[in-house]
């Protein structure tokens, strides 16, 4: 069962029992992206320069090469 046969089941049930359907799928997707990508700038300016992925790849690299 996909995500619209779902919906349509819980709106079919939701009408029913006399209650709001619930939103379509896919409703709080962009503001998910939203979130998500303020979350990473926030991790960016939160963690030290030396704990970045980069620097650590570069540190395991010059590790590896001695």
């Amino acid at each position: 069962m996909d995500a619209s046969q779902q919906h349509m089941l819980d709106a079919y049930r939701a009408a029913q029992r006399g209650e709001l359907p619930p939103p379509p799928p896919g409703t709080g997707d962009l503001q998910a992206l939203r979130e998500i990508r303020q979350w990473l700038r926030f991790r960016a300016v939160v963690t030290p320069p030396a704990d970045r992925p980069m620097a650590r790849f570069r540190r395991a690299v010059r590790q590896a090469l001695t």
